[in-house]
């Protein structure tokens, strides 16, 4: 962290950052995560009190320092920059509604006329303390439904170790998933715990497909595998519309060097993300395949929250052509 950064932090969030600052330099590494949730809890409450143009100026800022030059926010090109204007300029509550992964699902059947692609749902909860896990079978997925990443693999609820269990989820439940990115659409979820069937492939991997859909029409997706164990190492590629892999891949995975074999029923699945897709200039769709059963993911409307890592860097530019953004602005003046 350099000298700007460190005045930034303490300038926004006070003595309680520069108190936790000093620990770090004390005890050394151990008081980095400290920190983190620190900026995490006290962004989410600083953005939270910021005008437009204050979260405006703190999320360029934040651009600048990740990517080393200042986008254009205002008339954006890039993939990256749209993603940025659309973090500042797009409240449509819909999109609130459509990442809460508890009320996903009712509009998902809606929208398709069948529960079919839907992953088998046991429950949803409040409070971890809700949950009766002799109630449950033997494999299941816990996670949240405000959050990426808030979720446990159980494959034998015999060897879960239920305290710990808890410990986790009453930390994710208390979080906020706005953070330091501005992800405005997580701003009014209620926390819950969502307890789904665990889809089983193949082998212990799960194959993700993850579309682009611009204006309703699928330009790409990017599929990634051996992620699910450990997604450090994950490999991933690019494919465009007819399934052909593109040159492209992000930079914090492994590339895949081959085309991966086409999912059965890869039409359908395309067909299922264009329709979910449809009203949004921009939304990526994530499915599951496992022997031809597609299954809904998620709807993402800022992957990455604007800070992907693309190798070419041209592919930024190139994605940024497909979306065309909407000058109307749903932001509160």
């Amino acid at each position: 962290m350099n000298l700007t950064e460190h005045i930034h932090n303490v300038r926004s969030f006070g003595i309680a950052y520069e108190f936790l600052y000093i620990i770090k330099l004390l005890t050394g590494a151990d008081s980095e995560s400290r920190i983190a949730e620190l900026l995490e809890d006290k962004e989410s409450r600083f953005y939270s009190g910021l005008s437009y143009d204050g979260i405006k100026k703190e999320l360029i800022y934040e651009y600048s320092k990740f990517f080393g030059y200042e986008p254009n926010a205002d008339h954006p090109e890039t993939y990256n920059e749209k993603i940025l204007w659309s973090k500042l300029n797009d409240r449509d509550p819909l999109r609130t509604l459509l990442t809460d992964k508890a009320a996903v699902r009712e509009w998902v059947i809606g929208k398709l006329g069948t529960d079919k692609y839907c992953v088998h749902r046991y429950g949803t909860w409040d409070s971890f303390d809700d949950i009766c896990v002799d109630e449950l079978p033997d494999a299941f997925i816990l996670k949240t439904n405000h959050g990426c990443g808030f979720n446990v693999i159980v494959k034998d609820k015999h060897t879960l170790n239920i305290p710990e269990c808890k410990k986790k989820f009453d930390k994710w439940m208390s979080k906020s998933f706005l953070g330091r990115y501005m992800e405005y659409q997580y701003l009014g979820i209620s926390p819950k715990i969502i307890c789904e069937e665990l889809l089983f492939s193949d082998s212990d991997d799960l194959p993700d497909y993850k579309f682009f859909c611009f204006d309703g029409k699928v330009y790409c997706s990017y599929y990634m595998e051996d992620y699910t164990l450990d997604p450090k190492n994950g490999r991933l590629g690019f494919l465009d519309r007819d399934w052909n892999l593109m040159p492209y891949h992000r930079r914090e995975y492994k590339p895949l060097n081959e085309k991966p074999p086409k999912p059965e029923n890869y039409e359908k699945m395309v067909e299922i993300a264009e329709t979910l897709s449809q009203g949004f200039s921009h939304v990526r769709v994530d499915l599951y395949n496992i022997n031809g059963n597609i299954y809904f993911g998620e709807m993402t409307f800022t992957p990455t929250a604007g800070y992907g890592l693309f190798d070419p860097p041209e592919f930024d530019r190139i994605l940024g052509c497909q979306w065309t953004i909407k000058t109307l602005k749903n932001h509160p003046d």
